[in-house]
């Protein structure tokens, strides 16, 4: 089955296997429905996070912001103590429903929310004083496999579907939507910012002469047609940082992220000796934008006394709330990639949190 597949890949590789009650769960998993097998996937640079983020000794909360199909959240909870609880998001529906059974084994320490994680704070905190403090937070940013490989959702060029891309099917304003009815600088705003692209004038321009759009293959024709000749026979269809920038738009995924991940921060629960692990927080992020955010926030959170060069003493007071437990970043292995083309632009980076000294009141 797929979930005794995927941890049967940990204990194939540097982690050991689970034992004893770990052991005896895994093996009940092998009751999920066969149908998963068809909608799972090998989830990114596990062995690492399980590293950096299971949780040995509790009560406690790991938090998984993007469950996904529960693959992250399988493996964390397999290394963890008995006491250790698992707190679940995702904006998709179908994938709770996945990960609820991948998840079954565990079902008494698994609490799944369909909301977005920029409601970490307001779903978490309330849960703190039963489950015990936040030692994890993961986020495994981007478009799911199963949202691409459901052609239906309109994710991708690769399947002809209508032009949607929510995550959360049951919210409003699609793909389309944009697509028909945003202003040719809105356009061309969202492909320049989100997509990164450099031609996103010509391709604005075009959608907007070329609509009513109302499929992914329709717009993925009349991208293709608008770049230059030069831009259409490259390793990757023209239509990729479209693509990318109309389901980030649609789903307002950055903007989610940037509110979301001080919140991580702010929930992980700080050292309480100078030996004693603190809480930790890692991303796994697949394009420039999104690290780009994750490193910001993270090196703020590091940075200590901010004084000019040269002061006898510190006067502004800073220490870091944080420390870096990946230096830059951590990336697949070509072993991983060959296995999982989904990983080749993974980046992994974590910190952990750190206590401050308490301030003086004179």
């Amino acid at each position: 089955m797929a979930v005794q597949l995927q941890l049967g890949q940990l204990a194939g590789g540097r982690l050991p296997a689970p034992q004893g009650a770990f052991g005896d769960r895994l093996d009940a998993e092998r009751e999920v429905s066969p149908q998963m097998e068809s909608t799972s996937h090998e989830p990114v640079l596990t062995d690492e996070i399980v590293r950096l983020l299971a949780v040995h000794e509790g009560p406690a909360i790991v938090v998984d912001a993007t469950v996904g199909m529960g693959g992250h959240a399988v493996a964390l909870l397999a290394h963890s103590a008995d006491d250790v609880t698992l707190v679940g998001f995702d904006r998709d529906p179908d994938a709770l429903e996945l990960a609820d059974r991948r998840l079954a084994a565990f079902r008494s320490r698994v609490h799944l929310f369909h909301a977005g994680y920029d409601e970490l704070d307001a779903r978490v905190r309330p849960l703190t004083a039963e489950l015990g403090p936040v030692m994890a937070v993961l986020y495994d940013l981007g478009v799911s496999s199963l949202q691409l490989d459901r052609g239906e959702r309109g994710f991708s060029f690769q399947h002809d579907a209508p032009l949607d891309m929510r995550m959360d099917p049951t919210a409003a304003g699609t793909a389309a939507d944009l697509v028909n009815e945003g202003t040719f600088e809105r356009l061309r705003e969202v492909l320049r910012d989100y997509g990164e692209e450099r031609h996103a004038g010509r391709i604005a321009r075009a959608i907007v002469s070329a609509r009513p759009l109302h499929t992914t293959s329709e717009l993925a024709e009349v991208v293709r047609a608008a770049v230059p000749h030069a831009a259409r026979s490259g390793p990757r269809h023209p239509a990729t940082r479209t693509f990318q920038a109309l389901r980030i738009a649609v789903n307002d995924e950055l903007n989610r992220f940037r509110a979301s991940l001080p919140q991580a921060l702010e929930l992980a629960a700080p050292t309480t000796t100078s030996s004693a692990r603190g809480g930790r927080v890692a991303v796994l992020s697949y394009h420039s934008l999104e690290d780009r955010i994750t490193k910001r926030i993270f090196s703020d959170a590091v940075t200590g006394c901010v004084c000019p060069p040269g002061l006898p003493v510190c006067g502004c007071g800073r220490e870091p709330r944080a420390r870096l437990l990946v230096r830059g970043v951590t990336r697949p292995s070509q072993d991983e990639i060959q296995r999982n083309r989904r990983a080749r632009s993974a980046k992994l980076r974590a910190v952990e949190m750190l206590a401050q000294r308490a301030t003086e009141v004179h």
